[in-house]
């Protein structure tokens, strides 16, 4: 079981349904020195739909389109304006773990954290 010291920054990861791109970026960070992940989804169906208290977790929350930034605003105003949301631009085209995919988030999240291998 990891342990986490309080200096670890908490990163949040969202996408619309957290199967696929969110979940893949999650499982990136696991493990990883500094680091707490989690993951969730802004729609309904979602296997971790996105709650107020994830937000208020969150550091860093790294979103995969604009579309789920709009969601978060819409849905929590006060904490969206309280948190750094980061949009990656990253297309729902990818299978979960998908080689391209992590190439891609690890490229996308280099300015902001430091990606594991």
């Amino acid at each position: 079981m990891p342990t986490y010291s309080e200096s670890s920054q908490k990163l949040l990861f969202v996408c619309s349904r957290n199967r696929l791109r969110s979940l893949s970026a999650e499982k990136l960070f696991e493990g990883a020195p500094g680091y707490e992940a989690r993951s969730a989804g802004t729609q309904s169906n979602a296997r971790i739909v996105l709650t107020a208290g994830h937000l208020g977790w969150a550091d860093l929350v790294f979103v995969m389109e604009k579309s789920h930034l709009n969601r978060i605003r819409l849905k929590f105003p006060e904490l969206a304006g309280e948190r750094r949301i980061i949009t990656l631009f990253i297309p729902d085209d990818y299978e979960f773990m998908q080689p391209e995919l992590l190439d891609e988030l690890r490229a996308k999240l280099a300015p902001y954290v430091t990606v594991p291998e």
